[in-house]
């Protein structure tokens, strides 16, 4: 079987801090996603991580493995499916950042720990950003059983199948592991191959989103070996292509006077890389870097996270305003009691999740379902994207339901 150059899945790491997400993933690809140095230093997940994986399989003994060689047997593997992780923040004031998150990924695999109760409110809240982003493909992870006893892991698995009921999950298969120890790795592999792969739109414009931006240029490197600034993150449809003139919305911030304005980018594709492979055009999947023409002081710390990429001449221009049909929750999610989400009203600040960018909306008309909103920072909305909606309940942001762009 020939393995394709670009993942065939976006699976997102999801679950409550300190549950064991970034562990997991480290077993699953062998690499650490906390590359921040404040996410080093404080022990969590603030930005979006990646990491890709082959998943193999040995013939002889049908073990699940991402290695070239049989764990059990010490046969060769074959190779079954590229894939790509997204490591997404689990902390509460970083729920903006999932909802980006959920954005990008077809699947997901919500990781609970046996040694706490559940829900903790922030896996309740993740498992309703993906309901919200209409997010179907879930495995159900049971974290750190090398920490409790067998009865408590019942407990807690009994305490999981409670929680999911009614919800998207609720048929998903829960798999318990140790992910420190690397315990039932393989059983988590082998659910994701069992993950049918979405059809993807090749036809349309290309529409790209911008998760991660980067400089990847080292201090002392000579001009001539420069690097263009670096865009990372999901092409949702279309095929972009190397030379192909590209433009960045809502694009670059300027403070004049006071204020700040956005400055929309033209720029040329120099490179297209999936994981370690370079690619001569990219299609619909998982996670991807562009090499532009960029000065990389443009896109260096994340500054166009957020943008939306596209042919130049073909993307909708950004926008202060945004109307959407909404769809509220019963209760707020998020919170540790239950508390009933009360109407929106006109003058109300809202934060808006929409493809991999964050903005505030104001309301200032209200019908029925239907909402206006003037935005702080202007957003590219294709119709009938989805939209978490967030309001701000004693300082934290919390999750009251969704809209769908108008």
């Amino acid at each position: 079987m020939t393995i394709t150059k670009q993942p065939l899945l976006n699976i997102g790491m999801i679950g409550h801090i300190d549950h064991g997400k970034t562990t997991l993933l480290h077993q699953l690809s062998g690499k650490w996603t906390d590359t921040h140095s404040e996410e080093l230093k404080r022990g969590i997940t603030i930005k979006l991580g990646y990491a890709d994986a082959i998943i193999r399989k040995c013939l002889k003994c049908d073990f699940y493995t991402r290695e070239k060689k049989c764990p059990i047997c010490s046969e060769d593997t074959k190779e079954l499916e590229y894939v790509s992780f997204v490591d997404v923040p689990g902390h509460e004031m970083l729920m903006a950042t999932m909802l980006s998150g959920a954005a990008i990924i077809d699947a997901a695999l919500l990781i609970i720990a046996a040694n706490e109760h559940c829900p903790k409110p922030q896996t309740k809240e993740h498992l309703i950003a993906l309901e919200a982003k209409g997010l179907k493909n879930v495995i159900i992870i049971q974290n750190k059983l090398d920490l409790v006893r067998k009865e408590q892991a019942l407990k807690n698995y009994e305490e999981i199948k409670n929680f999911v009921k009614g919800t998207v999950a609720e048929n998903a298969p829960i798999i318990p592991v140790s992910a420190r120890q690397g315990v039932n790795m393989e059983f988590i592999f082998e659910e994701i191959t069992k993950i049918p792969i979405p059809k993807r739109d090749e036809k349309s414009d290309p529409i790209f989103f911008v998760a991660r931006s980067f400089d990847v240029n080292k201090p002392g490197t000579s001009i001539e070996n420069l690097s263009g600034g670096v865009l990372g993150g999901i092409l949702k449809q279309g095929i972009l292509k190397i030379g192909d003139e590209i433009e960045i919305k809502p694009g670059m911030s300027i403070k004049k006077h006071d204020k700040t304005i956005y400055v929309p980018l033209t720029t040329k594709v120099m490179n297209i890389f999936s994981g370690k492979n370079k690619l001569d055009e990219a299609k619909p999947s998982g996670s991807l870097a562009l090499e532009s023409e960029l000065d990389p002081l443009l896109t260096k710390s994340d500054k166009l996270v957020g943008c939306v990429v596209g042919l130049k001449g073909k993307l909708p221009d950004a926008s202060y305003s945004l109307k959407l049909k909404t769809n509220l929750f019963k209760s707020m999610i998020g919170t540790e009691k239950e508390t009933a989400v009360q109407p929106l009203k006109i003058g109300e600040p809202i934060l808006l999740s929409i493809n991999t960018s964050i903005s505030v909306g104001i309301i200032q008309k209200l019908k029925d379902s239907n909402i206006e909103m003037s935005l702080k920072i202007p957003l590219v909305a294709l119709k009938g994207s989805k939209v978490g909606l967030a309001r701000n309940l004693s300082g934290h942001w919390r999750l009251i339901g969704w809209g769908e762009v108008l």
